[in-house]
């Protein structure tokens, strides 16, 4: 695994993108790894080393997140901004159509590049999201989103994480280390922080207190796809979930127990289900 930063243009200027890579350069097709709202690339790690063995892993920090600059404008945190800067970083690593996983907010770009570029992404894996977003799930995000929290130290941190992403799913114990490690930056008082600009909520605040529906943008897509989803998910529910299977490129859905907004992709049996169904094309 490496560590790279590449440069991607926006309406404000330029902006440095930081990705993990793994496996062999020209590896073909390459899997582009995207992660949830206040999440970051390390997520794919366990993912991104097995599906390395046999091709290329891209994992970006979104703009705002880890080694990732931040924007100048809050406003442009979004799913465009997201789209566009992960199409430029396929388009300068030279990595032609590529297979996708996107964890929550990373499927939602994953959805956008799919239905406006059919011919970008080969096979789509959507982790625990689907095209409407019930309000209730909203309100619950904007709640750990919306506070302004400082840590004396790491341990502050993991047993924050282990609260807010409970529903991530039974964790080992150096599992929640490796998530609290890469989602914390030491401030210069000695305190320390959630690895995001606090600023992402701003675009989020602004969405309407209702269901967010994205079923016309569902509808245009034609590639494969495969959702994830936790039994206990309150974004990809029971009802979202069938609906998928029944209109658009009609999804093939996996369902794991005792698991709500997200599978964390960590587990055994989680990363055969990706692997497996990339490989079966």
């Amino acid at each position: 695994m490496q560590i790279h930063r590449q440069r991607v243009d926006g309406p404000d200027g330029s902006y440095r993108l930081s990705y993990t890579a793994w496996g062999k350069p020209g590896a073909a097709p390459a899997v582009v790894c995207v992660h949830g709202l206040t999440r970051n690339s390390r997520d794919f790690d366990a993912l991104a080393k097995a599906l390395s063995a046999d091709t290329r892993v891209i994992c970006p920090d979104m703009v705002g997140r880890g080694g990732s600059d931040p924007l100048g404008h809050p406003e442009q945190y979004g799913t465009p901004t997201y789209a566009d800067h992960t199409i430029q970083l396929i388009d300068r690593l030279g990595l032609g159509q590529v297979d996708w996983v996107g964890t929550s907010m990373g499927g939602l770009v994953g959805m956008a590049v799919a239905a406006a570029h059919p011919d970008r992404i080969r096979r789509l894996v959507l982790n625990d999201i689907g095209p409407l977003i019930p309000k209730a799930a909203i309100g619950r995000i904007r709640q750990y989103l919306g506070l302004n929290l400082s840590f004396a130290n790491l341990m502050e941190i993991e047993s924050h994480l282990r609260i807010i992403h409970v529903t991530f799913g039974p964790l080992t114990d150096a599992q929640w280390w490796h998530l609290t490690e890469h989602s914390s930056l030491a401030c210069d008082d000695g305190t320390w922080r959630m690895h995001y600009d606090p600023r992402i909520r701003e675009r989020f605040r602004q969405l309407p207190d209702e269901d967010v529906d994205l079923w016309s943008t569902w509808d245009q897509i034609r590639c494969p796809v495969l959702l994830l989803r936790g039994r206990d998910s309150d974004i990809a529910t029971d009802e979202i979930a069938a609906e998928m299977t029944r209109r658009g490129p009609g999804a093939e859905v996996v369902t794991f127990e005792g698991i709500g907004h997200a599978p964390a992709l960590v587990a055994a049996n989680q990363i055969a289900v990706v692997r497996n169904w990339l490989r079966a094309a």
